[in-house]
């Protein structure tokens, strides 16, 4: 499906500071970003978080930075449909990895009573987009989050964590800030997002120059997030999969809006250059394996979403094993089991 005017739209295929009462409609800045190449000691230091915050700083600073938030909009919309799904209010929610707001646009305030927008980009928490809800802006790394202890009712996350070093300790933060019975809704992107872009790069390079490099970042296996859910704290896991499937004119109108979301690869290993004609070799290449009848190709982005719930005495349990009294297979004399007056209702 494409975008009219030159913006392709997509289709789908499937802080912490006490703040005044009377400031509670005021737009604050705080800061909480780390020290410049700052890490954990047990990190894996795949991505230049330095270079992440510079992209996405000039991604926001463009004249139309609209033109390119289709995708995070989509998704934004998608969060903000499962916090909908919660029949409760959360009177202080944060968005972590915010960028300019995509799913603050998408609730209202008498679902959310405040919420906190942190980014790594200061020039996105400048530019971001209208809300009826009370919002604070907070310059904050993902990997380090100045919030206390049982902070927040509700932390949502949109296609940001994909970028964090240490997913696991990220997500052991989002659990400590996080009230008990506190909810963590999130999304971010898979391991088959731009398998058209990677192969076609990987077969042009190989071919051209002898080897490949990596020019798409490593995602997450649905797999494994789980596992780093229920190790972080979380219960009452749920975590699914969608594909978001976008047509572009070719390769290179997609690697645009790829630097316009400020989604570019960072990684530490990234090869800083390709030859043009490698380029071209890989925009044909792409074109003969994955184009359209109507001479578009499609790009590919794979969503996991995740649901993880903060450890509360109120919330349900499973029954203890071995306290069942009836056996599945009485299951199927229930009905001689069921007084006859109870049958006919």
């Amino acid at each position: 499906m494409l975008r009219p005017a030159g913006l392709w739209r997509l289709c789908r295929l499937s802080w912490a500071a006490r703040v005044p009462a009377e400031n509670l409609g005021r737009r604050d800045v705080t800061s909480g970003v780390s020290p410049r190449g700052s890490t954990s000691p047990r990190t894996l230091n795949i991505f230049d978080r330095d270079l992440k915050r510079k992209q996405k700083n000039w991604a926001a600073q463009q004249p139309e930075p609209t033109k390119f938030d289709y995708l995070k909009e989509e998704v934004g919309s998608r969060i903000a449909d499962r916090v909908y799904d919660i029949p409760r209010n959360f009177p202080l929610a944060l968005d972590l990895g915010c960028g300019r707001g995509y799913i603050a646009q998408y609730l209202n305030k008498e679902t959310i009573g405040k919420f906190f927008q942190a980014d790594i980009a200061e020039n996105a928490l400048k530019n971001s987009l209208e809300t009826e809800i009370p919002t604070v802006s907070v310059l904050a790394d993902e990997e380090f989050l100045p919030f206390r202890e049982n902070t927040f009712d509700l932390v949502v996350s949109s296609l940001s964590l994909h970028w964090v070093n240490d997913l696991p300790r990220a997500l052991e933060q989002i659990h400590y800030i996080l009230k008990p019975d506190g909810v963590f809704i999130g999304a971010m992107f898979g391991g088959d997002t731009l398998y058209e872009l990677r192969c076609s790069l990987q077969l042009a390079e190989t071919e051209r120059e002898g080897g490949f490099s990596p020019h798409i970042s490593p995602f997450t296996a649905v797999n494994d997030l789980g596992h780093l859910l229920g190790r972080a704290g979380f219960n009452t896991l749920t975590v699914d999969t969608d594909e978001i499937q976008v047509n572009y004119p070719g390769m290179f109108e997609l690697m645009e809006d790829l630097q316009g979301m400020g989604e570019s690869n960072c990684s530490w290993n990234r090869k800083a250059l390709l030859h043009r004609d490698t380029m071209l070799a890989a925009a044909a290449v792409y074109r003969e394996m994955y184009r359209n009848e109507d001479g578009s190709v499609p790009a590919t982005y794979q969503i996991y979403y995740m649901i993880g719930w903060k450890y509360h005495e109120s919330q349900a349990r499973p029954a203890e094993r071995g306290s069942a009294t009836v056996s599945f297979g009485e299951l199927g004399k229930i009905n001689n089991l069921m007084p006859q007056g109870n049958k006919s209702q």
